[in-house]
């Protein structure tokens, strides 16, 4: 008996809807087709931009990106493949690439091929990671990879897990909301560094507790002494000591093991926020720089920060499976009691959310394709080339770079001509040659507030250098650009970056050719 035809199967005309779906037998064809619409664009919109973000600034970046994209949703409709050429160059041209070189300001990183070829697959299958009939391989991929980072981070505990997060901020949420049940009824007091994320502060603040107490920190590190002080002052009431592993201003590590002796001494438990830090695990030379990891109670971890995966792929690490019991939740059209009694899994407790992409999968591609000694190259390269970069500033006269060690791979520095002007007008000038060379598409800077030598809290420009294959001689010119634009802004040249004379930040930037990268 011949089949019929499906709507799905049906040719697609200009603004019609046949033909329109990734998955089924039929649908990889189709995606085929439109994956190279969006290969050939992301090639051709990379060139046009000529480096790691489009010049103007904002206005002008919303006049392009506008001009090429408005309607977004017409009485009819263009086609796909129209739709992804406009879109897809719109996004590009206006991108920040972390793949360039010259882009190094966040803990963003460019992700891998394998990782993004992995994403589509995933994409395409769309399974939803809340019950077993919507996924029922994924939840098995999720599972082993869940269980290879949990041991990673745990390799002693006797039943470690790990749940896969959107990210720190998540992870750090479900921690504490965690802690917050062990605690009942509490209520549990958090502490804290003051160099802690700002995810710490706003869960506390979304589940309720008290607002964190936040310890003093000296060179950029929780001061254990001053913990001491804090923990002696609870007076036993329950408290969870939340550390970092690598801070997002300057990738420091708080001394671990002197923090989980001092909560061990006042019976609190310990969280590490080790979302920068966490993959030096995969390095055996660089691992023992998180010694006292293990033992925390749990620990966030990501990957889509020095672990090259797209955006999301979270973590968050158990020393006990246990202790994600307060996860649990019984709906009956998700994990009825019939069903898990007669063997489906139970998949809606290994989150706060519901409907969940599956992100383990990119993570097990990545895994099985690099392994652990793969991973751990690259991990150690992006240290490597940090220390490099770090020497290179401190042979430049023009420059200075915070004392100190280099933090994990994020360097910290600032140009001379600004320390001779006062704090302030220091501070702004360095603001300045950051701005100039955003509003150029030169450079992608970032910015911290750090003590300085001489215990004053300074400006510096920041390069969180995460990319896995970029040479330190790729960076350099980065060096020559911070010191050209910080000699215009001192003398008064700069105007704050590029722009138009009506001050829209138009399309009068340097040409392409001259905005080259290194």
């Amino acid at each position: 008996m011949e089949r019929a035809q499906s709507p799905a199967q049906f040719p697609l005309e200009r603004g019609g809807t046949g033909d329109l779906l990734a998955g089924g037998a039929d649908g990889p064809g189709r995606l085929r087709a439109l994956t190279s619409v969006v290969l050939d664009t992301l090639e051709t919109a990379a060139r046009a931009r000529g480096g790691p973000l489009p010049a103007g600034g904002p206005d002008a970046v919303a006049r392009r990106t506008t001009a090429l994209c408005d309607p977004v949703l017409p009485e009819e409709g263009v086609g796909a493949e129209a739709a992804l050429t406009d879109l897809v160059r719109a996004v590009a041209e206006g991108a920040a690439d972390p793949a360039d070189p010259a882009c190094v300001a966040h803990l963003h990183c460019p992700p891998l091929a394998v990782a993004v070829a992995a994403e589509v697959a995933g994409a395409a299958l769309n399974p939803s990671m809340d019950s077993w009939d919507q996924a029922p391989a994924a939840g098995v991929i999720e599972e082993l990879t869940t269980a290879a980072l949990a041991r990673l981070v745990h390799p002693d505990a006797p039943a470690p897990d790990a749940l896969i997060t959107s990210g720190g901020t998540e992870s750090n949420l479900v921690a504490l909301l965690l802690a917050r049940e062990r605690a009942a009824p509490g209520p549990l007091r958090v502490m804290t560094g003051a160099n802690a994320h700002h995810s710490v502060h706003r869960a506390a603040w979304m589940l309720g507790l008290p607002a964190p107490v936040v310890v003093p920190c000296t060179d950029g590190r929780i001061d254990p002494a001053a913990l001491d002080r804090t923990l002696a002052a609870l007076d036993g009431a329950p408290a969870l000591v939340v550390a970092t592993a690598g801070t997002t201003d300057e990738g420091r590590i708080d001394p671990l093991p002197e923090i989980a002796d001092i909560a061990e001494r006042y019976g609190a438990e310990l969280h590490v926020d080790a979302a920068y830090g966490g993959p030096l695990l995969f390095s055996e030379r660089l691992a023992p720089l998180l010694k006292g990891l293990d033992r925390a109670v749990s620990i966030t971890f990501d990957l889509h920060k020095l672990g090259w995966q797209p955006v999301a792929a979270g973590v968050l690490a158990v020393a006990d499976t246990a202790l994600l019991a307060p996860l649990s939740l019984r709906t009956d059209y998700l994990n009825a009691d019939d069903d898990t009694e007669a063997g489906l899994p139970d998949l809606l407790g290994r989150s706060i959310r519901t409907t969940r992409r599956p992100d383990a999968l990119k993570i097990a591609a990545t895994f099985r394709a690099l392994g652990r000694r793969g991973l751990s190259e690259l991990v150690e390269h992006c240290v490597r080339t940090a220390e490099e970069f770090g020497r290179a500033v401190d042979a430049r006269p023009a420059l200075r770079r915070r004392p100190g060690p280099i933090g994990i791979s994020t360097v910290l520095f600032r140009p001379v001509v600004a320390d001779a002007l006062g704090p302030e007008a220091g501070d702004a000038v360095v603001a300045e040659v950051r701005r100039t060379l955003l509003l150029d598409g030169r450079a992608v800077l970032g910015r911290a507030v750090a003590e300085d030598g001489d215990g004053q809290h300074r400006l510096w420009l920041k390069a969180t250098l995460l990319h896995p294959v970029a040479a330190t001689a790729d960076l350099l010119p980065l060096l020559d650009l911070v010191a050209e634009a910080a000699e215009r802004a001192a003398s008064g040249e700069g105007d704050g970056g590029g722009g138009d004379s009506e001050g829209g930040g138009g399309d009068t930037a340097a040409p392409a050719e001259e905005r080259l990268s290194p």
